[in-house]
Protein backbone atom coordinates (compact mmCIF):
# COMPACT_ATOMS: atom_id res chain seq x y z
CA UNK A 1 0.00 0.00 0.00
CA UNK A 2 1.28 3.43 -0.86
CA UNK A 3 2.04 6.17 1.57
CA UNK A 4 -0.95 8.43 0.81
CA UNK A 5 -0.39 10.94 3.86
CA UNK A 6 2.89 12.17 2.49
CA UNK A 7 2.33 15.62 2.86
CA UNK A 8 4.01 18.06 5.44
CA UNK A 9 1.90 19.78 7.77
CA UNK A 10 -1.14 21.69 7.24
CA UNK A 11 -3.48 21.07 3.70
CA UNK A 12 -1.93 20.14 0.49
CA UNK A 13 -3.02 22.75 -1.94
CA UNK A 14 -4.72 20.81 -5.05
CA UNK A 15 -4.83 23.84 -7.42
CA UNK A 16 -5.26 21.34 -10.55
CA UNK A 17 -8.16 21.64 -13.10
CA UNK A 18 -9.44 18.69 -12.13
CA UNK A 19 -9.48 16.12 -10.34
CA UNK A 20 -10.71 19.02 -7.30
CA UNK A 21 -10.59 18.50 -3.54
CA UNK A 22 -13.88 17.42 -2.64
CA UNK A 23 -15.59 18.76 0.67
CA UNK A 24 -15.86 17.04 3.54
CA UNK A 25 -19.47 16.78 3.53
CA UNK A 26 -18.86 14.86 0.58
CA UNK A 27 -16.47 12.75 1.62
CA UNK A 28 -19.08 12.09 4.82
CA UNK A 29 -21.84 11.37 2.53
CA UNK A 30 -19.68 8.79 0.37
CA UNK A 31 -18.84 6.77 3.98
CA UNK A 32 -22.51 5.48 4.30
CA UNK A 33 -23.05 1.85 4.55
CA UNK A 34 -23.30 0.04 1.04
CA UNK A 35 -26.77 -0.96 0.73
CA UNK A 36 -28.92 -3.02 -1.32
CA UNK A 37 -28.48 -1.79 -4.68
CA UNK A 38 -31.82 -3.35 -6.00
CA UNK A 39 -33.76 -2.66 -2.70
CA UNK A 40 -36.15 0.32 -2.36
CA UNK A 41 -33.76 2.26 -0.30
CA UNK A 42 -31.95 2.61 -3.20
CA UNK A 43 -34.87 3.00 -6.12
CA UNK A 44 -34.99 6.87 -4.00
CA UNK A 45 -31.82 7.59 -3.89
CA UNK A 46 -31.36 6.78 -7.50
CA UNK A 47 -34.41 8.83 -8.61
CA UNK A 48 -33.05 11.80 -6.37
CA UNK A 49 -29.60 11.62 -8.11
CA UNK A 50 -31.09 11.64 -11.53
CA UNK A 51 -33.49 14.55 -10.69
CA UNK A 52 -30.74 16.57 -9.21
CA UNK A 53 -28.09 15.94 -12.15
CA UNK A 54 -30.99 16.65 -14.99
CA UNK A 55 -30.74 20.11 -13.27
CA UNK A 56 -27.74 20.81 -13.35
CA UNK A 57 -27.32 19.57 -17.43
CA UNK A 58 -30.57 21.63 -17.46
CA UNK A 59 -32.21 19.26 -19.12
CA UNK A 60 -35.65 17.87 -18.61
CA UNK A 61 -34.61 14.69 -20.82
CA UNK A 62 -32.31 11.59 -19.84
CA UNK A 63 -28.88 11.65 -17.93
CA UNK A 64 -27.22 8.41 -18.16
CA UNK A 65 -24.82 7.76 -15.33
CA UNK A 66 -21.90 5.09 -15.88
CA UNK A 67 -19.80 3.73 -13.32
CA UNK A 68 -16.75 5.28 -15.41
CA UNK A 69 -14.32 7.83 -16.20
CA UNK A 70 -14.91 10.56 -19.01
CA UNK A 71 -13.24 8.66 -21.52
CA UNK A 72 -15.79 6.18 -20.96
CA UNK A 73 -18.54 8.62 -21.48
CA UNK A 74 -16.09 9.78 -24.66
CA UNK A 75 -16.83 6.06 -25.94
CA UNK A 76 -20.69 5.19 -24.75
CA UNK A 77 -21.49 8.88 -26.24
CA UNK A 78 -20.18 7.70 -29.89
CA UNK A 79 -20.62 3.92 -29.78
CA UNK A 80 -24.99 4.78 -28.92
CA UNK A 81 -25.37 7.44 -32.07
CA UNK A 82 -23.18 6.10 -34.76
CA UNK A 83 -22.31 2.99 -37.09
CA UNK A 84 -19.24 1.79 -38.31
CA UNK A 85 -17.25 4.25 -40.63
CA UNK A 86 -19.79 7.12 -40.38
CA UNK A 87 -17.83 10.31 -40.95
CA UNK A 88 -18.17 12.94 -37.60
CA UNK A 89 -16.67 16.14 -37.83
CA UNK A 90 -14.31 17.14 -34.59
CA UNK A 91 -12.99 20.78 -34.05
CA UNK A 92 -9.64 20.64 -32.30
CA UNK A 93 -9.19 23.01 -29.99
CA UNK A 94 -6.18 21.01 -27.24
CA UNK A 95 -5.24 18.28 -25.87
CA UNK A 96 -8.68 16.33 -24.52
CA UNK A 97 -10.26 17.53 -28.62
CA UNK A 98 -7.45 15.55 -29.59
CA UNK A 99 -7.67 12.06 -27.43
CA UNK A 100 -11.71 12.21 -28.27
CA UNK A 101 -10.88 12.43 -31.92
CA UNK A 102 -7.89 9.56 -31.51
CA UNK A 103 -10.65 7.06 -29.83
CA UNK A 104 -13.03 8.03 -32.04
CA UNK A 105 -10.75 6.76 -35.12
CA UNK A 106 -9.64 3.53 -33.12
CA UNK A 107 -13.62 2.70 -33.24
CA UNK A 108 -13.61 2.76 -36.50
CA UNK A 109 -14.99 6.01 -37.37
CA UNK A 110 -13.98 8.29 -40.40
CA UNK A 111 -13.00 11.34 -38.31
CA UNK A 112 -12.10 14.94 -39.59
CA UNK A 113 -10.28 17.35 -37.77
CA UNK A 114 -11.45 21.13 -38.60
CA UNK A 115 -9.11 23.81 -36.65
CA UNK A 116 -6.36 26.68 -36.71
CA UNK A 117 -3.06 25.70 -37.26
CA UNK A 118 -0.14 24.85 -34.83
CA UNK A 119 -0.87 26.32 -31.19
CA UNK A 120 -2.94 29.15 -32.45
CA UNK A 121 -5.70 26.61 -32.75
CA UNK A 122 -4.81 25.85 -29.35
CA UNK A 123 -5.39 29.48 -27.60
CA UNK A 124 -8.83 30.03 -29.38
CA UNK A 125 -12.56 28.74 -28.39
CA UNK A 126 -14.39 27.05 -31.40
CA UNK A 127 -14.78 28.82 -34.78
CA UNK A 128 -18.03 27.96 -35.33
CA UNK A 129 -18.23 29.68 -38.99
CA UNK A 130 -15.77 26.80 -39.93
CA UNK A 131 -18.09 24.17 -38.62
CA UNK A 132 -20.77 25.79 -41.08
CA UNK A 133 -19.20 26.30 -44.01
CA UNK A 134 -17.86 22.62 -43.64
CA UNK A 135 -21.76 21.35 -43.19
CA UNK A 136 -22.52 23.61 -45.88
CA UNK A 137 -20.60 22.06 -48.42
CA UNK A 138 -21.43 18.56 -47.01
CA UNK A 139 -24.42 18.50 -49.65
CA UNK A 140 -25.05 14.71 -48.75
CA UNK A 141 -25.32 15.15 -45.36
CA UNK A 142 -22.26 12.63 -45.39
CA UNK A 143 -21.32 13.99 -41.53
CA UNK A 144 -23.56 12.33 -38.57
CA UNK A 145 -22.35 14.28 -35.97
CA UNK A 146 -20.27 17.19 -34.81
CA UNK A 147 -18.12 17.44 -31.72
CA UNK A 148 -16.56 19.72 -29.87
CA UNK A 149 -14.97 20.77 -26.28
CA UNK A 150 -16.81 23.20 -24.01
CA UNK A 151 -14.47 23.85 -21.77
CA UNK A 152 -10.45 22.69 -22.97
CA UNK A 153 -8.84 21.89 -19.78
CA UNK A 154 -5.53 21.61 -21.32
CA UNK A 155 -5.46 25.31 -22.46
CA UNK A 156 -8.08 27.07 -20.56
CA UNK A 157 -10.43 27.86 -23.31
CA UNK A 158 -14.33 27.76 -22.81
CA UNK A 159 -15.57 27.77 -26.69
CA UNK A 160 -19.34 28.94 -27.42
CA UNK A 161 -21.72 26.05 -27.95
CA UNK A 162 -24.99 27.84 -28.84
CA UNK A 163 -22.79 29.52 -31.35
CA UNK A 164 -22.37 26.27 -32.61
CA UNK A 165 -25.71 25.17 -32.95
CA UNK A 166 -26.43 28.12 -34.79
CA UNK A 167 -23.41 27.13 -36.85
CA UNK A 168 -25.72 23.78 -37.96
CA UNK A 169 -29.08 25.00 -37.85
CA UNK A 170 -27.91 27.66 -40.65
CA UNK A 171 -26.60 24.87 -42.55
CA UNK A 172 -29.50 23.02 -42.61
CA UNK A 173 -28.03 19.86 -41.78
CA UNK A 174 -28.98 17.17 -39.68
CA UNK A 175 -25.76 16.25 -37.83
CA UNK A 176 -25.67 15.42 -34.13
CA UNK A 177 -24.38 17.98 -32.13
CA UNK A 178 -21.72 16.35 -29.14
CA UNK A 179 -20.14 18.38 -26.71
CA UNK A 180 -17.21 17.25 -24.08
CA UNK A 181 -18.31 19.70 -21.01
CA UNK A 182 -16.09 17.32 -18.32
CA UNK A 183 -14.45 19.75 -16.83
CA UNK A 184 -17.64 22.70 -17.84
CA UNK A 185 -20.10 21.26 -15.77
CA UNK A 186 -21.26 23.23 -12.67
CA UNK A 187 -18.19 25.10 -13.41
CA UNK A 188 -19.18 27.18 -16.89
CA UNK A 189 -22.85 27.98 -17.36
CA UNK A 190 -24.11 25.01 -19.82
CA UNK A 191 -27.29 24.72 -20.77
CA UNK A 192 -27.82 21.27 -22.29
CA UNK A 193 -31.55 21.88 -23.57
CA UNK A 194 -31.53 25.77 -24.45
CA UNK A 195 -28.69 25.30 -26.81
CA UNK A 196 -29.81 22.40 -28.79
CA UNK A 197 -27.48 20.02 -27.76
CA UNK A 198 -27.85 16.22 -28.91
CA UNK A 199 -25.14 15.06 -26.34
CA UNK A 200 -23.13 15.97 -23.49
CA UNK A 201 -20.33 13.96 -22.04
CA UNK A 202 -19.20 15.02 -18.38
CA UNK A 203 -17.70 13.16 -15.26
CA UNK A 204 -17.70 13.45 -12.04
CA UNK A 205 -14.49 14.92 -10.55
CA UNK A 206 -14.17 18.64 -11.59
CA UNK A 207 -17.17 20.93 -10.62
CA UNK A 208 -19.26 18.26 -9.22
CA UNK A 209 -16.28 18.32 -6.59
CA UNK A 210 -16.06 14.04 -6.12
CA UNK A 211 -13.69 11.76 -7.11
CA UNK A 212 -13.48 10.43 -10.22
CA UNK A 213 -15.42 7.17 -10.82
CA UNK A 214 -18.85 8.35 -12.69
CA UNK A 215 -19.40 9.71 -15.90
CA UNK A 216 -22.65 10.88 -18.29
CA UNK A 217 -24.69 11.50 -21.08
CA UNK A 218 -27.01 13.81 -21.07
CA UNK A 219 -29.07 13.01 -24.51
CA UNK A 220 -31.84 14.81 -26.53
CA UNK A 221 -35.39 12.93 -27.90
CA UNK A 222 -32.89 12.84 -31.59
CA UNK A 223 -30.16 11.30 -30.01
CA UNK A 224 -32.06 8.52 -28.57
CA UNK A 225 -34.10 7.86 -31.84
CA UNK A 226 -30.55 7.79 -33.37
CA UNK A 227 -29.30 5.23 -31.03
CA UNK A 228 -32.32 2.69 -32.14
CA UNK A 229 -30.94 2.25 -35.50
CA UNK A 230 -27.37 3.33 -34.93
CA UNK A 231 -24.92 -0.30 -35.55
CA UNK A 232 -21.61 0.49 -33.41
CA UNK A 233 -21.16 -2.49 -31.10
CA UNK A 234 -22.05 -1.75 -27.60
CA UNK A 235 -23.15 -3.69 -24.37
CA UNK A 236 -22.31 -2.05 -21.07
CA UNK A 237 -22.75 1.48 -22.76
CA UNK A 238 -25.88 0.94 -24.41
CA UNK A 239 -28.98 3.60 -23.48
CA UNK A 240 -31.74 1.61 -23.67
CA UNK A 241 -31.88 -0.64 -20.88
CA UNK A 242 -30.19 2.43 -18.77
CA UNK A 243 -32.73 4.68 -19.65
CA UNK A 244 -36.10 1.80 -18.72
CA UNK A 245 -34.15 0.59 -15.35
CA UNK A 246 -33.48 4.23 -14.36
CA UNK A 247 -37.22 5.08 -14.58
CA UNK A 248 -37.12 3.18 -10.96
CA UNK A 249 -34.21 4.68 -9.82
CA UNK A 250 -32.48 1.30 -10.54
CA UNK A 251 -29.42 0.46 -13.27
CA UNK A 252 -28.66 -2.85 -15.42
CA UNK A 253 -25.24 -3.27 -13.59
CA UNK A 254 -23.86 -2.46 -9.95
CA UNK A 255 -23.61 1.36 -10.07
CA UNK A 256 -21.28 3.15 -8.05
CA UNK A 257 -23.30 3.36 -4.78
CA UNK A 258 -21.28 5.40 -2.77
CA UNK A 259 -20.25 7.52 -5.03
CA UNK A 260 -23.84 8.39 -5.86
CA UNK A 261 -24.43 9.51 -2.19
CA UNK A 262 -21.44 11.94 -2.70
CA UNK A 263 -23.51 12.99 -5.73
CA UNK A 264 -26.40 13.71 -4.32
CA UNK A 265 -25.09 16.01 -1.69
CA UNK A 266 -23.12 17.33 -4.47
CA UNK A 267 -26.39 18.49 -6.19
CA UNK A 268 -28.03 19.88 -3.04
CA UNK A 269 -24.86 22.15 -2.41
CA UNK A 270 -24.92 22.96 -6.18
CA UNK A 271 -28.65 23.70 -6.58
CA UNK A 272 -29.50 25.15 -3.08
CA UNK A 273 -31.66 28.26 -4.04
CA UNK A 274 -30.79 29.87 -0.80
CA UNK A 275 -27.63 30.07 -1.59
CA UNK A 276 -28.25 31.15 -4.96
CA UNK A 277 -28.25 27.91 -7.24
CA UNK A 278 -26.40 27.69 -10.19
CA UNK A 279 -26.26 31.13 -11.26
CA UNK A 280 -24.24 31.90 -7.74
CA UNK A 281 -22.34 29.08 -9.01
CA UNK A 282 -21.12 30.62 -11.98
CA UNK A 283 -20.65 33.33 -11.05
CA UNK A 284 -17.97 32.17 -8.54
CA UNK A 285 -16.04 30.77 -10.78
CA UNK A 286 -15.96 33.92 -13.29
CA UNK A 287 -14.99 35.67 -10.25
CA UNK A 288 -11.92 33.44 -9.21
CA UNK A 289 -11.07 33.21 -12.73
CA UNK A 290 -10.66 37.40 -13.01
CA UNK A 291 -8.71 37.32 -9.74
CA UNK A 292 -6.17 34.84 -10.72
CA UNK A 293 -5.92 36.29 -14.05
CA UNK A 294 -5.36 39.61 -12.39
CA UNK A 295 -2.09 37.60 -11.21
CA UNK A 296 -0.69 36.57 -14.03
CA UNK A 297 -1.38 40.29 -15.78
CA UNK A 298 0.78 41.58 -13.12
CA UNK A 299 3.13 39.19 -13.27
CA UNK A 300 3.85 40.25 -17.48
CA UNK A 301 3.12 36.66 -18.36
CA UNK A 302 0.78 35.55 -21.07
CA UNK A 303 -2.32 33.47 -20.31
CA UNK A 304 -2.76 30.63 -22.66
CA UNK A 305 -5.98 31.80 -23.31
CA UNK A 306 -5.62 34.60 -25.99
CA UNK A 307 -9.23 35.28 -26.47
CA UNK A 308 -10.58 37.52 -23.33
CA UNK A 309 -14.14 36.77 -24.98
CA UNK A 310 -13.65 32.56 -24.32
CA UNK A 311 -11.16 32.82 -20.80
CA UNK A 312 -12.41 29.57 -18.89
CA UNK A 313 -14.12 30.33 -15.31
CA UNK A 314 -12.29 26.68 -14.42
CA UNK A 315 -8.77 27.22 -14.92
CA UNK A 316 -5.68 29.44 -16.25
CA UNK A 317 -2.89 28.46 -18.33
CA UNK A 318 0.13 30.30 -17.54
CA UNK A 319 2.51 30.78 -20.38
CA UNK A 320 6.22 30.33 -19.46
CA UNK A 321 9.30 33.45 -21.05
CA UNK A 322 11.04 31.76 -23.61
CA UNK A 323 14.05 29.21 -21.77
CA UNK A 324 11.93 28.49 -18.91
CA UNK A 325 10.78 24.86 -18.73
CA UNK A 326 7.20 25.04 -17.16
CA UNK A 327 7.58 21.46 -15.78
CA UNK A 328 10.51 22.63 -14.09
CA UNK A 329 8.92 25.33 -11.99
CA UNK A 330 5.65 23.22 -11.40
CA UNK A 331 8.25 20.54 -9.73
CA UNK A 332 10.07 24.04 -7.46
CA UNK A 333 5.94 25.16 -6.27
CA UNK A 334 5.16 21.59 -5.76
CA UNK A 335 8.05 20.58 -3.69
CA UNK A 336 9.14 23.76 -1.82
CA UNK A 337 5.44 25.01 -1.05
CA UNK A 338 3.28 21.94 -1.42
CA UNK A 339 1.00 23.22 -4.19
CA UNK A 340 0.20 20.82 -7.33
CA UNK A 341 -0.74 22.86 -10.61
CA UNK A 342 -1.48 21.33 -13.89
CA UNK A 343 1.01 20.45 -16.62
CA UNK A 344 1.00 21.61 -19.91
CA UNK A 345 -0.11 19.03 -22.40
CA UNK A 346 0.67 17.97 -25.77
CA UNK A 347 1.24 20.63 -27.99
CA UNK A 348 1.64 22.83 -24.58
CA UNK A 349 4.01 20.18 -22.52
CA UNK A 350 6.69 22.22 -20.63
CA UNK A 351 5.06 25.57 -22.31
CA UNK A 352 2.79 26.16 -19.71
CA UNK A 353 1.24 25.05 -16.16
CA UNK A 354 -2.28 25.39 -15.36
CA UNK A 355 -4.11 26.82 -11.93
CA UNK A 356 -7.55 25.68 -11.59
CA UNK A 357 -9.80 27.83 -9.49
CA UNK A 358 -12.64 25.02 -9.59
CA UNK A 359 -14.95 23.54 -7.13
CA UNK A 360 -14.25 23.96 -3.13
CA UNK A 361 -12.18 26.42 -2.74
CA UNK A 362 -11.96 30.45 -1.93
CA UNK A 363 -10.37 33.62 -1.92
CA UNK A 364 -7.88 32.43 0.12
CA UNK A 365 -7.37 29.14 -1.13
CA UNK A 366 -6.39 30.90 -4.66
CA UNK A 367 -4.33 33.63 -2.83
CA UNK A 368 -2.23 30.75 -1.37
CA UNK A 369 -1.86 28.96 -4.71
CA UNK A 370 -0.77 32.30 -6.02
CA UNK A 371 1.58 33.17 -3.39
CA UNK A 372 3.33 29.52 -4.15
CA UNK A 373 3.41 30.19 -7.46
CA UNK A 374 5.09 33.35 -7.18
CA UNK A 375 7.42 32.39 -5.13
CA UNK A 376 8.08 29.10 -7.53
CA UNK A 377 8.90 31.40 -10.29
CA UNK A 378 11.49 33.76 -8.53
CA UNK A 379 12.98 30.49 -7.66
CA UNK A 380 13.04 29.75 -10.94
CA UNK A 381 14.60 32.72 -12.24
CA UNK A 382 11.38 33.95 -14.03
CA UNK A 383 11.90 37.58 -13.76
CA UNK A 384 8.35 39.11 -13.06
CA UNK A 385 7.02 42.94 -13.94
CA UNK A 386 4.93 43.09 -10.44
CA UNK A 387 3.36 40.97 -7.81
CA UNK A 388 0.40 39.18 -9.19
CA UNK A 389 -0.31 38.49 -5.61
CA UNK A 390 -0.63 41.59 -4.70
CA UNK A 391 -2.67 42.23 -7.81
CA UNK A 392 -4.91 39.47 -6.89
CA UNK A 393 -5.42 40.52 -3.23
CA UNK A 394 -6.38 43.79 -4.64
CA UNK A 395 -8.74 42.37 -7.20
CA UNK A 396 -10.83 39.87 -4.20
CA UNK A 397 -10.70 43.02 -1.75
CA UNK A 398 -12.29 45.35 -4.01
CA UNK A 399 -14.73 42.49 -5.91
CA UNK A 400 -16.87 40.84 -3.09
CA UNK A 401 -18.28 37.99 -3.61
CA UNK A 402 -22.21 38.99 -4.72
CA UNK A 403 -23.49 35.05 -2.93
CA UNK A 404 -22.19 33.50 0.31
CA UNK A 405 -20.79 30.20 -0.72
CA UNK A 406 -22.49 27.24 1.35
CA UNK A 407 -20.57 25.26 3.90
CA UNK A 408 -18.31 22.67 2.45
CA UNK A 409 -17.42 21.08 5.49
Amino acid sequence: MPTLDFHPTGRHFLQIPGPSPVPDRILRAMSYPTIDHRGPEFGALGQRVLKGIAQIFQTKHPVIIYPASGTGAWEAALTNVTSPGDHVLMYETGHFASLWQKMATRLGLKTEFLGLPGMEGWRRGVQAHMIEERLKADTQHAIKAVCVVHNETSTGVTSNILAVRKAIDAAKHPALLMVDSISGLASADYRHDEWGVDVTISGSQKGLMLPPGISFNAVSPKAIEASRTAKMPKAFWAWDEIIEMNKGGYWPYTPSTNLLYGLAEACDMLLAPEHGGLPAVFARHQRWGEGVRAAVRAWGLDIQCADPAVYSPVLTGVMMPEGIDADAVRRVIYERFDCSLGTGLGKAKGKMFRIGHLGDCNDLTLMAALSGCEMGLKLSGVKLAASGVAAAMDFFASHPAPQLMQKAA
